[in-house]
């Protein structure tokens, strides 16, 4: 994870240890994980808004994905295009 670059996000769990483990630093924002919790609720509420979506009726995989493909496309050129 660290070689691609990527840095954890994790609080320290305060339970069962009296002293912080040794090692790395505990790294933790409060506000990155707002601004994440915030985009993918988001997100979400797009997607509800296609009722298809909300239940899925469809057997074939394929099909549910191109309709979320759709959905999406639907939602980006919604707010591209307003700007």
């Amino acid at each position: 994870m660290f070689n691609r670059g990527m840095v954890p996000n994790i609080p320290e769990n305060p339970r069962g240890r009296r002293t912080p483990k040794r090692g790395r630093k505990p790294i933790f924002d409060l506000a990155i994980v707002q601004e994440r919790f915030y985009t993918i609720e988001r997100v979400f509420a797009w997607e509800d808004k296609f009722r298809r979506l909300l239940m899925r009726f469809e057997r074939l995989s394929k099909l549910h994905y191109a309709l979320k493909t759709l959905a999406y496309t639907m939602i980006n050129l919604r707010h591209f295009c307003q700007s």
